[in-house]
């Protein structure tokens, strides 16, 4: 069984839908949908790429490729749980092994696009757990609020933190996480601070540290020569809080999550393993400081990769995963 932490389009507008029919959903804009139906991944990806988000952003090839898969794990989705947000509670349901439906509508909210919308059937929602005791958001551990939440439109969890979501929808004994001093850490921490503003204050502080780093890099490294020749960095944004702005939009566009691995990344003041902190990588090294060559990775990530090749890393990163599956 999977995990997933969802959203239902863009300021939730499909909740509603998803909570009284009992399924879960996701959409694309009617053009790109075609392209997903005949399995055709590059030309969904190309006419991705062709256009700009809200934010004036152009996708990279991770991102599109992410959204092409989104639609694939909606619809074929089976037994899996599947939480989500509203407000002051917490909903989950699990996937079913019914045919999804494919329904045109047109969105009322931001760029009001024509799209299809997916609705894979599932149990009916419920903000109780399986004891029968109310999922208030209030009153969960702050050290589970940071995963049980996604400002993107899903994410699955990995092994442990989906272990605990499972064990606080069943109503088991959460003590062997909450004993641990990790998250004891938490509670002191979160003494004092409300939920998700301390995530988007952690957000900020994340962006004004790697523009900081980035504005520095670039003043010091303007081809001169040393022990070695430095490479040539420019910047492309005019100013710090440009760049700030770029990467918070950009933190947005990617989910929260790694460009390269689509781990969750964590963020300055509210993290608890440096190697998962935010970091701006080049996609081409050799390239500038500029809009279209930037994406946000891992600490370790981005030492990893240094100065390889965008494609090259992400290549060995596959081959990486395919030995630890096996």
């Amino acid at each position: 069984m999977k995990v997933f932490i969802a959203n239902f389009g863009r300021e939730n507008y499909e909740w509603p839908v998803c909570l009284q029919r009992g399924t879960i959903a996701t959409m694309n804009r009617v053009d790109l949908q075609k392209l997903w139906a005949a399995g055709d991944r590059d030309a969904y990806i190309d006419l991705q790429m062709k256009g700009k988000t809200a934010a004036g952003i152009t996708p990279t090839k991770a991102v599109a490729s992410r959204w092409f898969n989104l639609m694939t794990i909606i619809a074929e989705t089976d037994g899996d749980l599947w939480i989500h947000r509203e407000k002051d509670q917490l909903w989950w349901t699990t996937s079913r092994s019914s045919t999804p439906t494919f329904e045109p509508k047109h969105e009322t909210v931001g760029e009001k696009r024509d799209v299809i919308v997916c609705h894979k059937p599932s149990e009916p929602w419920s903000n109780r757990n399986r004891s029968g005791n109310r999922l208030d958001w209030n009153a969960l551990h702050p050290k589970a609020c940071e995963f049980l939440f996604t400002e993107g439109t899903l994410q699955q969890l990995r092994d442990d933190y989906a272990e605990y979501a499972a064990a606080l929808i069943n109503g088991d004994d959460l003590s062997p996480w909450h004993s641990r001093p990790e998250w004891k850490a938490k509670i002191e921490k979160a003494k004092g601070k409300k939920g998700v503003a301390t995530i988007f204050n952690a957000r900020q502080r994340s962006a004004a540290r790697m523009a900081m780093t980035a504005m520095g890099t670039v003043a010091g490294a303007n081809g001169q020569k040393a022990l070695h020749t430095v490479k040539n960095k420019d910047m492309g944004f005019a100013s710090q809080q440009d760049l700030e702005k770029y990467l918070l939009d950009l933190l947005e566009l990617q989910e929260g999550l790694c460009a390269i691995t689509g781990l969750a990344l964590q963020f300055d003041g509210d993290h608890d393993d440096v190697e998962m902190l935010c970091s701006l990588d080049r996609i081409d090294s050799a390239g500038h400081y500029e809009p279209g060559n930037l994406q946000i990775v891992c600490r370790f990530i981005n030492r990893w990769k240094r100065a390889d090749g965008d494609d090259e890393f992400r290549r060995l990163i596959r081959v990486v995963r395919s030995i630890s599956d096996s």
